[in-house]
């Protein structure tokens, strides 16, 4: 099974496709799309399209997992999230690529056993779960491959009756 695993945002959007076989974990790719500040928004949502559709275009994956979206302080941000996270699920639909979607806490229990893990446990865990020298850079290429990485151990089990 292959896995793109997203972690959504407008300026910086982490990617990463992870194969599962055997139980175990193989990263293919991973990486983000970047946009400028500054640049027209409607043109920030066409390179995030292009830039995921390229990955879905080249990996074919089975799956997309994609972090839930919430709200926390800063609303406007988070509608500008919403836009991007949008014009993602836009690029699966339109690829034919189911979606699959998880709240942090989810991805934290699937990846380090613990739902309120921080932030460098889990991307340790990450790296040591798909074999890596060191934790992916930018963070959010690090919680896209710790989302796909969520997915593959939720689909097929009963983990993942428990996390939907």
């Amino acid at each position: 099974m292959i896995v793109l695993g997203i972690d959504p945002g407008y300026a910086i959007v982490g990617y990463g496709v992870v194969e599962m076989k055997n139980n175990r974990y193989r990263t293919l790719e991973h990486g983000a799309v970047t946009t400028k500040a500054g640049t027209d928004f409607n043109r920030r949502l066409e390179i995030i399209y292009d830039g995921i559709a390229q990955v879905l275009a080249q990996y074919h994956p089975d799956a997309i997992s994609v972090e839930k979206l919430y709200f926390s302080n800063n609303k406007t941000t988070g509608i500008g999230v919403a836009e991007a996270r949008g014009v993602i699920l836009l690029a699966a639909q339109k690829a034919r690529v189911p979606v699959f979607e998880y709240t942090p806490v989810q991805v934290k229990l699937a990846v380090t056993g613990y739902g309120k893990a921080l932030k460098p446990q889990v991307m340790e865990m990450t790296r040591r779960l798909l074999c890596l020298r060191e934790v992916p850079k930018p963070d959010d290429t690090a919680d896209a491959l710790a989302i796909a990485i969520c997915h593959c151990h939720a689909s097929g089990t009963a983990l993942r009756q428990f996390l939907r």
